[in-house]
């Protein structure tokens, strides 16, 4: 995969504090880590409750619960976003 391709990061509602919702705080590390590697992140919301979908050349490349990924920070140490580039690397 060249650098620099665009990532479409698709992220469902999930329940936090009793409250169904999107939001987008399990999600930075996922995009620190992309954008680290020199890729573009959109977020897009979607339906599917619980489901982080990344989809690039309108193909999806990786999936995965959204609570498998840590809250906050980096993404360096998150094995899940490690998962995540290297599907997104291996991309074609």
């Amino acid at each position: 995969m060249p650098k620099n391709a665009r990532v479409t990061i698709f992220y469902g509602p999930y329940e936090s504090s009793g409250a169904v919702e999107h939001r987008t705080f399990r999600l930075r590390g996922l995009q620190a880590a992309l954008s680290a590697r020199g890729h573009q992140c959109v977020l897009v919301e979607s339906r599917e409750r619980n489901v982080v979908e990344l989809v690039v050349h309108e193909e999806l490349v990786f999936r995965c619960h959204i609570k498998q990924l840590q809250f906050g920070g980096d993404g360096n140490l998150d094995p899940v976003c490690e998962e995540a580039v290297t599907a997104v690397e291996a991309a074609y």
